[in-house]
This record gives structure tokens, C-alpha cells and sequence, in this order.
């Protein structure tokens, strides 16, 4: 039989879209289902949506994708995360900034156990500040504790040099057991000491979110009887196999935004255009340029914790289907509170008693939702609560497109009604077919990408360097899950490093490519 069929998953703070996608990428199934408190339900629910529309061509599905909130969600919640031990390999060149000093004291307390700067680390030359101290990490591990249930390791410049680090993660292996998770900065973050250990320790802390969310997609799938091939959806709109998702799960915290901007971009066939993905808590604005999310220009920040991994440049403001409209004595106001997945049974139009900008957006005639219309006693604040947000729209369109680039703007998202068919300040807008479940289409599409990232210092031989760094890239993709045969390198970046004591580049290579054939 042949398993030609793939589906895509898409977790948001509302909604939970699932799609079912041919081989000629044609929508055959979809569906859209409130998200639930502890989402793994909720997914369930999808999936078991479309693999009902299927009936009996369920057995062809070959592949299936997911975007998850699980990750960010236990960041912000402060739940579920492992103990963290952090070593920085640095002494005594960093010791003068400890590690994780710009953390929120609250999550520093719930996911690190124990951190210490201990010697180690490199110059950019290559030479040794100092040789790894077996015996001080040894000591190290055993004042953490046996609570201890993950390692983060950062070494100074590890992305040129990698040799310490994992020479260190041998000594925590040897210490703690084979078993142990261990998160070597250099495979996850870039240039930047303290961007890249943050970004570390986060990835340490979420071990267990992502085998739960790993395990309960693979038991949700037995269930229905569906042998195929899992992957993740990556924070820059490209996928991940469930193996490396699961060692690297803060790579897959932000996928939403890249899932819609590449929805929108399937669904319209437009390459370059200004998206709008409007769901129950917010509208996300980002920009697609030649077909992908353009990138933000600083690493992200994650609550509280600023990264050095690149994510979608995308702007977020607090207009979305569930957002809360309040009358207080007299001024009407917009969010930014939100009833979320509780849309369905607080909002007016399903009979609830707090009034949402999906309740204005019904009483104007953009869309029809629920099965009760709003009073009349609320039609001024209503009405003046929608032309805030249109006034919300405007401005952050205005933001992200400053240099007037792009004159269409789509409108994707389940509450996508809420934005006006024209306004003054708005640019065209195009509302593509599938449009409110663009962000699980932007799932099921995409391909899968790996990307490396080094420095050269002066003297090296650049060919053979981007040779190399080309080669480690499409290895990566090709574990990942990507046709080898249909691998390409996407993306070469060179940029000098002009504050070091020595000349230097920092390279930087992309590969990406479809996934491959499931027979």
C-alpha cells in the first residue's frame, strides 16, 4: 500500500488545527478543535478528526507532524522541568559574570540545581585557556546532588571548538550513568557565551517535556493503529525528526509563527507578502521573503532569557477572537487579556457573559460564529472596541512593514474575521481557502533543515571550511529525515568577527530538503 497521505498538527493557545495533506499537496482532511488544558487530549481529538474523515485510507499515512506550545508553555508555566546542572567551561577568563546572572530568579530556582564556571575553554586561535579539570567537574557533579536529572555544558568559543565539551560531557557520563540528558551548547546556540548557555540550560530543562510530548503523539498514534514516522516542527519553519527533537527541544518552542508565515505562503502560492495570523489570544505579524519566514535580526528572548538562536521576526499584539473587550466607566478597553480555549463557553455568542472581539467582529458582519447573537445593550462598546483593534492592526502592520514592501498582507487564523475586508491603512488583503488552518498546512509542508554554525580564524583555508561545514549541515538534515538525494545548501553566510584580539569569520551554512519517501 502505498502511504502517500501526511498530517500536519499545529498546537496553539486556542486551537489545535490538524490537516491531511496528498502527495500532490492537496488538502483532502482538516479540522480545527479547541485546545485543551493539558493539549496532549486535545490533540488526540484532532487527529482522531481527520483519521475519521480518512476511514479507510488512514493506513496510508506515511509521515505526521507536529507543533507543539508544550515547551514554552512549561517555560512560562515553571512546571515540568528537569534539574539542571550548568558548567561552564571558562575559569578564569569568565568568572567575573556567573552563569545564568540575567535569569528570572523564579525559573532560575525551578530548573537549575547547581552551576559553577570551572577551567576550560578556548581562544579563538584554537589554544586552550585552560585544559578541561576532570577531578572539578567530578566534584562539581557530586554537590549538585542526585537530584540532578540533566547536564548543560557551555565551553568558551565550543562552536569553533567543540573538543572540551565533549570531553566534559564524557566525565558527567562516566559520573552520572549513560542515561543522564546532556545539552552541549555547541550544537545548539551560536556565537555569544551567555546567549548560547542560556539556550543550553533551557534545552536541558526541557528533557522531560519533550519525551512526554514524544511518547504521547507515538501512543495516540498506536492507538489508531497509524505506524509512521513522527517529526517536529522547528522554530524557522523547517522540520526536525522526533529523535533530534527530543535532544533538542528548545529548538521547536517557536514554531508557530514559522507554521503560519509557510502556510500562508503554500496556500497563495505568493513568495513574498506581509502574514497575519490571527487566532484566540493575539495576532502575529511576520514577513515572508523568498518563500520563508524573514528572520529576526537580534536571538530570541524566552521568558525572561535571552538566546542567541534565530527565530521568525515576528510582532505580537493583543487582538485575537477571544480577546477581552471591558467597559470601565465609560472607556471602553481591548485586551490584553484573553479567554483563550474558555471562548467557547464565556463568549457571548455562545451564550456566555464576557464580551470578546469575536462578539464585535460578529455583531459588524465579518464573520458568523456561535449560535447566539450579542445583545444590543453592548453594541457601542462593541462597536468602539473593533475600531481600536482596526486602529491596533494598522499600527503594527505599519511596524512591520515600514519600508512599504509589500502591498498584500494575508489574513490567515481562526479568528481571521476580525480584521476588516478594507481599511484606510491596511494594505490588499487575501484570505486563501484552508486560511484557518494555515499553521498545520505550514506543518505538513515544510521541509527538513539542519544548519551549522563556526569560526574561521585567519589563515584557514575557506574552501575547505565551507566544504566541511557544508557536509556537517547535510548530515544533519539527512538524520533529520530528509531525502538524501534532494539536499541543498540553502544558505552560506560569512561575517567577519572584528572585535576579536585575532581576524576571524564566523561561517554559518543552511542545507534543507523534502522529506523522504515512506514506503
Amino acid at each position: 500500500m502505498t502511504r502517500d497521505l501526511r498530517i500536519g498538527i499545529d498546537v496553539g493557545g486556542t486551537h489545535t488545527d490538524a490537516v491531511v495533506l496528498d502527495s500532490a499537496d492537496h488538502v483532502v482532511a482538516w479540522t480545527k478543535r479547541h485546545t485543551s488544558a493539558d493539549v496532549s487530549s486535545g490533540i488526540e481529538v484532532a487527529l482522531g478528526d481527520v483519521l475519521d474523515q480518512l476511514g479507510d485510507r488512514s493506513q496510508r499515512v506515511g509521515q505526521v507532524m507536529l507543533g507543539t506550545t508544550h515547551g514554552i508553555n512549561a517555560i512560562l508555566e515553571r512546571r515540568g522541568l528537569a534539574k539542571v546542572a550548568a558548567i561552564r567551561l571558562g575559569a578564569p577568563a569568565t568568572t567575573s559574570v556567573p552563569p545564568l546572572i540575567s535569569w528570572p530568579a523564579d525559573l532560575r530556582q525551578c530548573a537549575v540545581i547547581a552551576s559553577a564556571t570551572l577551567p576550560g575553554g578556548n581562544y579563538v586561535s584554537g589554544g586552550s585557556i585552560q585544559d578541561v579539570d576532570r577531578q572539578a567537574i567530578r566534584e562539581f557533579l557530586e554537590r549538585a546532588g542526585e537530584e540532578t536529572e540533566s547536564v548543560a555544558i557551555t565551553g568558551v568559543f565550543s562552536p569553533a571548538y567543540r573538543d572540551q565539551e565533549l570531553q566534559a560531557a564524557e566525565i558527567v557520563r562516566d559520573v552520572l550513568g549513560p542515561d543522564v540528558g546532556i545539552s552541549l551548547s555547541h550544537e545548539i546556540g551560536s556565537l555569544g557565551l551567555l546567549a548560547r548557555e542560556n539556550a543550553a540550560v533551557l534545552n536541558a530543562s526541557l528533557r522531560h517535556v519533550a519525551r512526554e510530548v514524544a511518547t504521547a503523539l507515538r501512543e495516540i498514534l498506536d492507538k489508531r493503529g497509524i505506524d509512521a514516522p513522527t517529526y517536529f516542527a522547528q522554530n524557522d519553519g523547517t522540520l526536525m525528526g522526533v529523535d533530534q527533537a527530543t535532544k533538542f527541544p528548545v529548538l521547536t518552542i517557536g514554531s508557530g509563527p514559522a507554521n503560519s508565515i509557510r502556510g500562508a505562503a503554500y496556500l497563495t502560492g505568493l513568495t513574498d507578502a506581509l502574514i497575519a495570523d490571527v487566532g484566540g489570544t493575539s495576532t502575529d505579524f511576520g514577513v515572508l521573503v523568498g518563500g520563508y519566514p524573514r528572520e529576526a535580526s537580534l536571538g530570541a528572548e524566552l521568558a525572561g532569557v535571552k538566546t542567541n538562536f534565530r527565530m521568525p521576526d515576528v510582532l505580537s499584539i493583543s487582538v485575537g477572537g477571544g480577546t477581552v473587550v471591558r467597559n470601565r466607566s465609560g472607556e471602553v478597553t481591548v485586551g490584553p487579556e484573553s479567554v483563550g480555549f474558555g471562548l467557547a463557553t464565556e463568549g457571548l455568542c455562545f451564550g456566555g457573559d464576557t464580551p470578546t472581539l469575536t462578539d464585535a467582529a460578529v455583531l459588524a458582519g465579518r464573520g458568523e460564529v456561535g449560535s447566539v447573537r450579542p445583545s444590543s445593550k453592548y453594541g457601542r462598546v462593541l462597536r468602539e472596541a473593533l475600531a481600536i483593534a482596526d486602529e491596533e492592526l494598522a499600527d503594527a502592520v505599519e511596524s512591520m512593514n515600514a519600508s512599504r514592501d509589500s502591498n498584500t498582507m494575508v489574513v490567515v487564523g481562526g479568528a481571521g474575521f476580525v480584521v476588516p475586508e478594507t481599511h484606510e491603512r491596511l494594505p490588499r488583503i487575501i484570505r486563501p481557502k484552508y486560511g484557518s488552518v494555515a499553521n498545520a498546512v505550514g506543518v505538513a509542508i515544510a521541509p527538513v533543515s539542519s544548519r551549522w554554525d563556526t569560526v574561521i580564524p585567519s589563515g584557514h583555508d575557506r574552501r575547505q571550511a565551507i566544504s566541511e561545514a557544508s557536509d556537517i549541515a547535510t548530515s544533519r538534515a539527512i538524520q533529520a529525515g530528509a531525502d538524501p538525494s534532494r539536499v541543498d545548501i540553502i544558505e552560506i553566510t560569512e561575517t567577519p568577527v572584528g572585535y576579536l584580539p585575532q581576524p576571524a569569520t564566523r561561517l554559518r551554512v543552511r542545507a534543507a530538503g523534502p522529506l523522504g519517501h515512506v514506503s
